[in-house]
């Protein structure tokens, strides 16, 4: 008996595959856009200074008043630098040297003093810390103002009027930066790591150097460039303690020359040209620091 083979069957048709639905575009919400148009306004407010710095620093004095002023005309910029760093015997070379010696010194003074008193207020329970912490706080809401006649009295006791300590003394103190470190300190350093270091045998100090001030590093780092920039840009205490015009900061020598400029014309210029040269330094600095910025600006915000 034979068997014949079964017909073969043909495949079964499959569904067509669905296409994929093409996505939704998303449009930005209104709340968004009305925040990125705030932010751009601000934005433009804060640099429209800085670009008039940038534009008037390429003109000659006739064209700081001859043309408009939002747009170059003739740009002549290194004829103008040069001539910057070279009147009066090179009167702002010294003054750049100064600003940099008070800002850079008492900044990081008083980065480390406020790093300091701060962490010992946050970690350490003696009597009275809270009526020191008080003290700092009047200290923060005390104009600077209302401090420059009493200082120049004692150093002038102390014999330190016209000197470099008169500015850079006073510029080592820093009640913000104490009140700051202190906050920081207190939510950044764990107290259980602390007790491990002096387990471990760690001193006070090698505990602060070590462990404290990389983990406040963010804190330091805004301390930092806050006291430079206000020292940086401090007019009224080295118009008080100096009269030494080879001691005079870039605030206090672009005053001198904006002061002289209706008898000599052409320090119109170099006013200009020495104001945009003094913002260089505190944009470098804030380029150069913001990523410490960046790494902390999550602290504490995962919870472990």
């Amino acid at each position: 008996m034979t068997t014949t083979p079964a017909p073969a069957t043909a495949p079964a048709p499959t569904a067509p595959e669905p296409r994929a639905a093409a996505p939704r575009r998303r449009f930005p919400r209104p709340g968004r856009i009305l925040m990125t148009a705030v932010l751009a306004i601000a934005a433009g407010y804060f640099l429209l200074p800085v670009y008039w710095l940038a534009v008037a620093s390429t003109k000659s004095t006739d064209g700081l008043f001859g043309s408009f002023g939002l747009w170059f005309s003739h740009p002549q910029w290194l004829h103008n630098l040069a001539q910057v760093f070279s009147y009066d015997d090179h009167i702002y070379l010294h003054w750049t040297l100064n600003s940099l010696l008070y800002a850079g010194v008492g900044a990081v003074g008083a980065t480390l003093l406020a790093g300091a008193a701060g962490f010992a207020l946050a970690k350490y329970r003696f009597r009275g810390r809270e009526a020191v912490f008080k003290g700092v706080l009047a200290g923060v809401l005390l104009p600077s103002t209302a401090l420059a006649l009493p200082l120049y009295l004692l150093f002038g006791q102390l014999g330190l009027t016209n000197t470099y300590w008169s500015v850079l003394l006073p510029s080592l103190v820093s009640p913000f930066g104490v009140y700051l470190c202190r906050i920081y300190a207190e939510s950044a350093v764990p107290d259980t790591l602390l007790e491990a270091a002096r387990v471990d045998g760690a001193g006070e100090g090698r505990i602060f150097f070590t462990v404290a001030l990389r983990i406040m590093t963010p804190a330091l780092v805004t301390v930092l460039l806050f006291q430079f920039v206000y020292i940086w840009n401090n007019y009224l205490l080295p118009l008080v303690m100096l009269a030494d015009d080879h001691k005079y900061p870039i605030t206090l020598g672009l005053a001198t020359w904006r002061t002289a400029a209706d008898r000599h014309p052409e320090l119109y210029q170099l006013t200009v040209g020495g104001a945009f040269v003094s913002v260089v330094p505190l944009a470098v600095a804030m380029l150069v620091l913001q990523r410490h910025w960046r790494t902390g600006l999550t602290e504490g915000s995962v919870k472990q």
